[in-house]
């Protein structure tokens, strides 16, 4: 694979590193930089790669200004029988970056262009240091000013580090006043971030059975409990069948941890609102307060290109094993669920997971489980269906495995829901959808009880995704919910 605007080779480690890295940490993408690969992709190796890394993370912690920690990992990798060295660099907040050498200047600041980091105009520098987040937590001061951290010590001593009297410093606990910052403040043995799980009876918000409150101590702590509190949340179905005993969580257990820990990580914690966590009987809500960063896309964010909103927490995070690489959560959570689970607002992202198709089976109708699960494994049914997909043309052909789920889905479908689905072929308003499409009149529990589903599955989708509430809004039967249709009018036949 050649060099690009997002990947950079280098033969063995050179004095240029640091000009990459903050080429990279400029660019609104970030990037991946390689050591021991040359420029026409062709794998050398590095001698030493533990030595060069603890080399790399000291040059980057020293040399770069404003802090880059939390902002890039160093990892190691094997290609071809060499070990290679693997730098993942994700675009700052606080552009922009610059050699400490040379200061915020034309000889200090760099920008990724093309497969060269160039020199970053003068006017350019000045733009984007004027836009430069004043509010970010790491500025703004704690109001307490008292604070311990014995919980944060433990946990670090837990992996085998020891924090010295300048922990503070390093951490980036400190403002330019070195007085305590806000990053400090959420990490410290006690505040006031109330962080909740709410459970509820049903799927709505009416019937609340449990508030549990995991806040008013170190974030880490908090997120500890959390993860443990949906560890035992997630219980694992058991099913008996002729062949074989099958297990199946409610909800897949490695895309929930990293649901929980992106929530925590990136909440925007100047709102003061804290991520929120809610268990219904079919589905899980995780909210994290404020929406994508102004020079992340969607599509970016789906890929995987990272922008920490706290890199300080982030930093934290990473040095205790809650994070992995960068950019690494968001795609593990689509192996397992669309993206159609994630909704984006101006202020808050949310992340909801409907629990599995075997356990909504369990909880609708035993006979109906079974039903369906012999659907499934009708193979003369999956052959028309994959038939019929071969002859049309879609963005992306749902593998087998896939149209399995589509066939349960098709099971829990009632009345009313295939009405919809029928009658939404062309867009049509929420109105139209309730009054003409099913002969109700227009009313919240309507939209709830018969289009809510449909959009969650899938099968339903909006014309604008980006603003769920527009007055101009409309829905309209997905790719997914016309192969729903499909299989229906085929099980019907047979």
């Amino acid at each position: 694979m050649p060099e690009t605007n997002r990947i950079e080779y280098k033969q063995q480690l050179t004095d240029s590193l640091e000009k990459e890295v903050v080429a990279f940490l400029n660019y609104r993408e970030g990037g991946l930089i390689y050591i021991g690969i040359n420029n026409d992709g062709t794998p050398v190796g590095v001698i030493d790669s533990d030595s060069e890394q603890l080399k790399i993370k000291d040059r980057l912690k020293n040399n770069i200004s404003p802090s880059c920690m939390g902002l890039f990992d160093v990892v190691s990798e094997h290609i071809n029988g060499f070990d290679i060295i693997k730098i993942v660099v994700a675009s700052g907040t606080d552009k922009p970056y610059f050699l400490k050498k040379y200061g915020m200047t034309d000889k200090g600041c760099f920008l990724r262009i093309g497969t060269a980091a160039e020199p970053m105009p003068q006017k350019l520098i000045d733009e984007l240091f004027a836009k430069r987040t004043r509010n970010a937590i790491s500025k703004i001061k704690s109001n307490q000013q008292v604070l311990t951290f014995e919980q944060l010590k433990i946990y670090y001593e837990a992996t085998g580090v020891k924090l010295n009297d300048k922990f503070a410093t390093n951490l980036e606990l400190l403002n330019a006043d070195g007085v305590y910052n806000y990053v400090a403040y959420l990490l410290s043995d006690k505040n006031n971030t109330s962080i909740k799980v709410a459970k509820y009876k049903g799927t709505t918000r009416v019937n609340l059975i449990e508030n549990n409150e995991y806040g008013y101590h170190s974030l880490i702590k908090a997120t500890k409990q959390v993860l443990d509190k949906f560890e035992l949340e997630n219980k694992t179905i058991t099913k008996i069948t002729s062949k074989e005993r099958e297990e199946t969580r409610l909800w897949d257990a490695i895309s929930l941890r990293e649901a929980i820990i992106n929530a925590f990580v990136h909440n925007d914690y100047t709102y003061e609102i804290p991520p929120k966590f809610e268990i219904f009987d079919d589905r899980i809500e995780i909210t994290s307060a404020g929406g994508l960063p102004d020079c992340l896309s969607k599509d970016e964010f789906f890929e995987g290109f990272s922008v920490p909103r706290n890199k300080e927490i982030m930093r934290v995070f990473k040095d205790l094993d809650l994070v992995e690489q960068l950019g690494s959560g968001i795609p593990r959570i689509l192996e397992n669920y669309d993206k159609i689970c994630f909704k984006f607002s101006d202020n808050f992202l949310r992340m909801t997971f409907p629990s599995t198709d075997q356990v909504n089976d369990q909880v609708n109708d035993q006979v109906n489980d079974q039903v369906s699960i012999k659907s499934v494994i009708d193979k003369s049914l999956k052959v028309l269906i994959m038939n019929f997909l071969d002859k049309v043309k879609l963005p992306k052909t749902p593998n087998e495995k896939q149209v399995e789920k589509y066939v349960v889905l098709v099971d829990k479908l009632t009345n009313e829901q295939i009405k919809l689905l029928a009658f939404a072929n062309v867009p049509k308003s929420n109105s139209e959808l309730q009054e003409d499409g099913l002969g109700l009149q227009k009313h919240t529990d309507n939209f709830k009880k018969y289009i809510d589903p449909l959009l969650i599955n899938g099968a339903l989708e909006r014309t604008f995704p980006d603003s769920p509430n527009s007055p101009s809004q409309k829905y309209f039967t997905s790719n997914k919910g016309k192969i729903m249709l499909y299989i229906l009018s085929v099980k019907l036949k047979n």
